[in-house]
């Protein structure tokens, strides 16, 4: 879960700042002024889904906070890499910045030759804003009524089972993955352009399952449009308490927590950084933004640039392995 590019310290930073005219001390680069224009956020997905819906609300309570514009900035394609890979392009000035999924940062880079950045050494990690677990779904008219009958049926008709996902390289894609590999089975994946595309074509009976976040399945699941075999938290969500964890249903070993973060390109100066990162931990704390994520599903977490930095490398390595073992290539 990190990414980090230049090579210019914090320290390097202030040195040279020192050297600067009065007029460029006063510019709007300097942490002590952030943010004194419109701070892009580039979220690298479509719009509708888990990372544009938690963008957003971020942006708008920082926009109510600073006075200043928080601008969502949707670049799709290529699995979220080209969001990254502006970001990499990106001035080091706290005014351009990346909401992002897990995607981008620790699964794509073991799936991808010739990735455009480095997602260790090309960003600057700010705060993991929510995490949730992904929930197990299938058409409410499909017969598989649990998590059991699923797995039979896999086991019967290898590679028969079609499951939905945002695109290669999601968590929803991997999640499928985890499970065959920890169930000895093989279903088909079908990568889409976002997880609303993934979704409209389980409702209409065109795939079989798709792993979604919670937030984007629970509308579903409430309205009877999807069956919720399993969540893959260590315990049940509040939100759905009635549907079992995987390892209730018998499959150890397979949580998964999908999660989006606030990145900044490589460079920022230490204490630029730990200002954004306090104006969003703020923005998160808000009790309306905060029941807003907890209705939905989510987790709010708005940990430190250090602890989001050692949690990127743990997934980034544990993603590799099931990469690894699965022969997972892009589609």
């Amino acid at each position: 879960m990190k990414k980090l590019l230049g090579l210019c310290s914090a320290a390097a930073l202030a040195v040279s700042a020192l050297t600067l005219a009065p007029a460029a001390l006063a510019q709007p680069s300097q942490p002590s002024n952030w943010p004194t224009k419109a701070v892009t956020l580039i979220v690298p997905f479509p719009a509708g889904g888990s990372t544009d819906a938690v963008a957003r609300a971020i942006g708008i309570k920082l926009t109510e906070k600073t006075g200043q514009s928080f601008v969502v900035d949707n670049r799709a394609g290529a699995t979220g890499t080209i969001g990254a890979a502006m970001l990499k392009r990106a001035a080091p000035d706290g005014y351009t910045l990346m909401v992002t999924s897990l995607g981008p940062l620790v699964i794509v880079p073991h799936l991808m030759k010739g990735l455009p950045y480095d997602p260790l050494k090309d960003f600057d990690p700010i705060t993991v804003a929510v995490q949730t677990p992904n929930v197990l779904v299938v058409n409410a008219a499909s017969p598989f009524k649990t998590l059991a009958d699923l797995i039979t049926y896999e086991k019967a008709h290898p590679g028969k089972m079609s499951f939905a996902s945002a695109g290669s390289g999601s968590s929803g894609h991997l999640n499928a993955e985890l499970l065959w590999q920890r169930t000895g089975t093989q279903g088909l994946h079908v990568p889409y352009k976002g997880s609303s595309l993934a979704a409209n074509d389980l409702l209409a009976g065109q795939v079989d399952a798709s792993f979604q976040n919670i937030n984007e399945g629970l509308p579903f699941i409430r309205s009877g449009k999807f069956r919720a075999l399993a969540v893959t938290s260590d315990k049940r969500s509040a939100v759905l308490p009635d549907v079992p964890t995987f390892a209730e249903a018998g499959v150890s070993d397979a949580e998964v927590t999908s999660w989006q973060a606030v990145v900044g390109p490589r460079g920022l100066p230490a204490e630029l950084r730990q200002k954004i990162q306090a104006a969003v931990v703020e923005a998160l704390a808000d009790p309306k933004v905060r029941q807003q994520f907890v209705s939905a599903g989510f987790e709010v977490v708005g940990n430190t640039p250090e602890q989001f930095a050692t949690f990127q490398r743990a997934e980034y390595t544990r993603w590799k392995k099931v990469i690894e073992v699965g022969k997972i290539v892009l589609e």
